[in-house]
């Protein structure tokens, strides 16, 4: 599993620095993000590396699992009622159905929230310092950890499995 690992750098041209270090450790492009104050990230960083601004992909999935578990709840409940005449298979549409709900509502409330890299370092953001986000595991992640001490980016305590990735 990738695990997430944050770093900062004083400058955009020492992120821009610390980006090619990790592409050369093996990370992927995909698997690099960058985190800066509003004005750095309009006027300079590539649209590709901007890290998304909300919570949302973390939400959605709680909101799915969540609300299925609710839905399935829901329809085992239903079946012990006999008058409502609900099989199993309807018991799986509630499950589905439960998901779904869940997921939107989730969704909604995750898109209103900060991203929790935005959250914990906004004093980092804010001083105008630009952060360094990778994806990455095993062997690969360590040589890029390596590069990224190298160029003079500094480790913030933020380590996150990412499943998402």
């Amino acid at each position: 599993m990738k695990v997430r690992r944050v770093y900062s750098t004083p400058s955009l041209p020492a992120a821009e620095s610390a980006v090619r270090a990790v592409r050369e450790a093996g990370i992927a492009d995909t698997d690099i993000s960058l985190v800066a104050r509003g004005d750095i990230e309009l006027e300079s960083m590539p649209e590709h590396q901007k890290e998304a601004p909300t919570d949302f992909k973390h939400a959605a999935v709680r909101g799915a699992g969540i609300g299925g578990a609710t839905g399935l709840l829901a329809g085992l409940v239903a079946v012990a009622v006999p008058p409502l005449g609900l099989t199993l298979a309807g018991v799986a549409l509630t499950t589905l159905g439960g998901a779904a709900v869940g997921t939107w509502a989730s969704s909604l409330v995750g898109a209103s929230l900060p991203d929790p890299i935005r959250q914990k370092f906004e004093g980092e953001i804010e001083a105008g310092r630009v952060l360094v986000v990778i994806d990455g595991e095993g062997d690969t992640l360590a040589g890029a950890e390596a590069a990224l001490r190298d160029v003079g980016a500094i480790h913030l305590p933020y380590a996150d499995p990412t499943a998402l990735s």
